[in-house]
């Protein structure tokens, strides 16, 4: 059985629009999704990023949670026939405060992955209000627990397969550890890509305020240079065939453009259709 990707839906999040898109809509409020992804097919599912603890700890960062009864972690497995102990790996593509949130509701024998420097990071205390502190203390005693907690070191050891089709990568954007997930399905390689990509049509499509030919948008919200951010992007156009980020619908790539939208599981029906980009205007 080939490996099929589920979209998990935690709730929404409303947030001022530049932290999304850099520079757009300055002031104003934005209402975004807040997503996570199982990956079925293969030997045990696997769980990428867990949402957030509580709406109440959104306030914190001045932000609004929307997260409800049916957003519930266990809620959105349950859809799937997947309960909490069945699930082997949860892995983050970093550990924001919507990211990894619902950590401890899994049991021990569940191993958290994830980029050692992404740890290292969020106690350095440069981006310190994104990760909450019982998110991250939850984490240390997953350190000191036997194959609770395993770490990889994507930047110097490259891409680390975690199951077979599934693979890790360092995305070298949004935060210092955040890595990617590369998943192998029947329609070629799907991408989680965490907040590398929190809008896509204008990052991407239409890339807010941008005049150069086929250069994508940074959010507004990393900790690394614009440079890491615009090339990040780029290699995930050039590399993927599905895009799966976590503020956004999945997206469907084709010779480095987006031309279809998703909505529930990759691979799956396209819901939207885009026309390709007209780079010869008249």
């Amino acid at each position: 059985m080939a490996l099929e990707i589920k979209i998990l839906d935690y709730g929404d999040i409303e947030l001022e629009s530049s932290f999304l898109v850099l520079g757009r809509d300055c002031g104003r409020t934005r209402r975004v999704l807040t997503l996570g992804f199982l990956i079925i097919g293969g030997k045990y599912p696997v769980v990428v990023d867990t949402g957030y603890r509580s709406n109440q700890i959104m306030e914190t960062l001045g932000m609004r949670g929307l997260q409800y009864h049916e957003h519930m972690i266990e809620n959105q497995l349950a859809h799937h026939g997947v309960r909490m102990g069945d699930v082997r790996f949860v892995c983050h593509t970093h550990l924001h405060i919507d990211h990894a949130g619902k950590d401890d509701l899994f049991p021990m024998n569940t191993t958290v992955v994830l980029n050692r420097k992404e740890l290292e990071y969020s106690v350095s205390g440069l981006m310190h209000p994104q990760y909450p502190a019982p998110d991250i203390k939850h984490l240390i005693d997953r350190l000191h627990t036997k194959s609770a907690l395993r770490f990889l070191d994507l930047e110097i050891t490259g891409p680390i397969e975690l199951m077979p089709g599934v693979y890790c990568d360092a995305a070298n954007a949004h935060t210092e550890g955040s890595m990617n997930i590369i998943v192998e399905t029947a329609d070629g390689i799907a991408t989680i890509c965490g907040d590398v990509i929190y809008d896509i049509n204008d990052q991407i499509v239409t890339p807010f305020n941008e005049i150069h030919d086929w250069e994508p948008r940074t959010t507004g919200n990393h900790g690394t240079t614009k440079r890491a951010e615009k090339a990040a992007i780029k290699k995930l156009l050039s590399n993927s065939r599905y895009l799966l980020p976590v503020h956004d619908r999945p997206a469907k790539i084709e010779g480095g453009n987006v031309i279809g939208r998703l909505h529930d599981q990759v691979p799956g029906p396209i819901v939207q259709s885009l026309p390709e980009r007209n780079w010869f205007p008249a």
